[in-house]
């Protein structure tokens, strides 16, 4: 295998422009977008909306979705991902990792932020993909779940796994095999998401909190809890905390969570139920507990020694973000490269060094230590064999699933 030297900011430049960056930056501004609101999810975009358009899921995964690949003689890429989710440079005018690929590669990259919300951005290309066109992207990054139903619609292209050796090889195991994409034959995982427990340990007079059971009972947190706005994680870790796997539940498990939920939010334990904005009132102290997003809590904690997190003993929901080719994309060798380029561990530690999420390649703890040794040793970033065995990810669902579960969902935070 060709080896190469990528020309990145070196370890001392990255960490200066990340302590420059901390309280603006990164995590806090990209949570701050909705992922997927269950309200969202229901008006815009849903499986059920797409069956009601008359648009059938594919007969079987992948189909009619290759193109001519016009990787060799146009030496470009269109890259859609999420606002605040790649490495910049100290003066803010450039993306270092991503000149570097183009100075090696002669692919040039068209690196666009139009990713504000999973839902929105589905209706915003679902017309062109069921009318078998080029949405004009030959990489997007959207979230699990929805990296789920463009594969289940055929949306998306199955990869080449000679283009894509390191992501081959560097892939934790944590990530290697989802349901919805056994192998990961059309997918790689940008980022992974982390749910947790965490707590202003100066709010609870320093008491610690440990578990979702504590966030929903403990009478001295009445009033100051916070749960997610999305779905998967509250639901999540309330069927973990009720001693039911989130990969397996039945409709019965996921109603006893919901109940659960709900008896809290009657007896106003739960304060509200929130997107990002749980930052700015968890380091006020305005909310003494919540769950939370393990990024957002690296960058609470650079600012207010107070923030503290905790593994649940239950366990933790795990989610991504995932690349992914749409169908009829043009120039997928060429995306395929990129793909592969950011799963050597020097440039994943710079992104990772930048955007502070789980970063899901193996090998990339000494290149980390080289630009902070603090993160290197932080298993939000990346977690240690413990850790990743708390983890769980939340289970498909059927477009039938999906619907009804987030009517309930919605019902309970009042969307």
């Amino acid at each position: 295998m060709e080896q190469y030297e990528p020309n990145l900011l070196s370890p001392a430049q990255v960490a200066a422009v990340r302590r420059s960056t901390t309280n603006g930056r990164g995590a806090l501004t990209r949570r701050s977008l909705l992922r997927a609101s269950s309200a969202g999810a229901l008006a815009v975009g849903g499986m059920g909306a797409l069956g009601a358009c008359g648009i059938p899921p594919a007969k079987r995964e992948g189909e009619a979705a290759a193109s001519d690949d016009d990787s060799a003689k146009e030496k470009r890429i269109t890259f859609s991902n999420w606002t605040e989710y790649m490495d910049v440079s100290e003066d803010g005018k450039s993306r270092p990792t991503l000149e570097a690929f183009t100075k090696r590669t002669g692919i040039k990259v068209k690196y666009t932020e139009d990713i504000n919300d999973n839902v929105e951005f589905f209706g915003k290309i679902k017309p062109q993909l069921a009318a078998g066109q080029d949405t004009g992207r030959d990489l997007i990054c959207v979230t699990d779940w929805l990296a789920a139903r463009f594969i289940r619609l055929g949306w998306a292209q199955k990869l080449d796994p000679a283009h894509l050796p390191h992501a081959y090889a560097n892939l934790s195991a944590q990530f290697r095999s989802p349901d919805w994409d056994p192998g990961r034959s059309y997918s790689y995982p940008w980022t992974g998401i982390s749910t947790v427990v965490a707590y202003n340990s100066k709010a609870t007079k320093g008491r610690k909190i440990e578990s979702v059971g504590q966030l929903l009972d403990d009478p001295a947190l009445k009033g100051r809890v916070g749960f997610l706005s999305e779905m998967r994680d509250s639901v999540g870790m309330a069927l973990l905390d009720l001693g039911k796997d989130p990969g397996k539940f039945t409709d019965d498990d996921y109603d006893a969570a919901i109940a659960r939920m709900q008896k809290a939010v009657d007896k106003k334990q739960i304060r509200r139920f929130t997107g990002n904005d749980y930052t700015s009132d968890l380091d006020k102290g305005d909310l003494a507990a919540c769950l939370a997003w393990a990024g957002d809590i690296i960058q609470l904690q650079a600012g207010n020694p107070d923030i503290k997190y905790v593994i649940p003993e239950a366990g933790y929901i795990t989610s991504s973000d995932n690349l992914l080719v749409p169908a009829k994309a043009r120039h997928k060798a060429n995306a395929e490269k990129l793909i592969d380029y950011y799963y050597e561990p020097p440039v994943a530690a710079q992104l990772a060094a930048y955007i502070n999420y789980v970063c899901p390649v193996d090998g990339v703890r000494e290149e980390l230590a080289k630009i902070d040794e603090s993160m290197a040793s932080n298993t939000l970033i990346l977690p240690d064999k413990a850790m990743a065995a708390k983890s769980h990810a939340f289970r498909s669902l059927s477009s039938e699933e999906e619907t009804a579960y987030e009517e309930k969902f919605a019902k309970l935070i009042g969307a």
